[in-house]
């Protein structure tokens, strides 16, 4: 598995599984409708340091993106976004790109992580906490799941 910066030549690599992940409107507050020219500003914008993963074949079958969550004096707590394609999910993937983004994000410089709305069914729950997130805080009944109905979005937290 090769860890490396994306260029604008892998988006068409990564679209594929962007709009699978984000159509089944399960784990993102996407529209899942959203075309693949407003996902590829979203996913690829320039103030955004984005990460992709290849298999043994040279297959992307993972991305991140890692940014500033805020401005100014906040500048320094980091945001990111995680996409493993379900095709190759439970393969310690995800585990393995969320340990390279935080290590990137500290050697950045950034002093802590922050993901404003990770939708409490989402497995990758599981994930952030055992990489030592906690949640903060949950906005109750805020994300309408196809098969869960109304569930809560955690806002998690890592130092770094």
């Amino acid at each position: 598995m090769l860890i490396r910066e994306a260029t604008p030549d892998d988006w068409p690599r990564i679209w594929p599984f962007w709009h699978r992940v984000v159509a089944a409107g399960e784990t993102y507050t996407w529209d899942p409708a959203t075309s693949e020219e407003d996902a590829r500003a979203l996913w690829m914008h320039p103030a955004k340091r984005v990460y992709v993963v290849e298999d043994g074949s040279g297959t992307v079958i993972a991305s991140a993106y890692l940014t500033p969550n805020y401005g100014g004096p906040a500048a320094r707590i980091a945001n990111a976004g995680f996409m493993v394609d379900p095709g190759h999910a439970g393969r310690g993937t995800g585990r393995a790109l969320a340990e390279h983004v935080l290590a990137e994000a500290k050697a950045q410089g950034y002093r802590g992580m922050v993901f404003n709305a990770v939708v409490e069914t989402n497995p990758a729950v599981r994930l952030w906490t055992s990489l030592g997130f906690t949640v903060l805080g949950t906005v109750p009944d805020a994300f309408a799941h196809p098969r869960h109905g109304r569930v809560g979005l955690h806002i998690m937290y890592r130092a770094l």
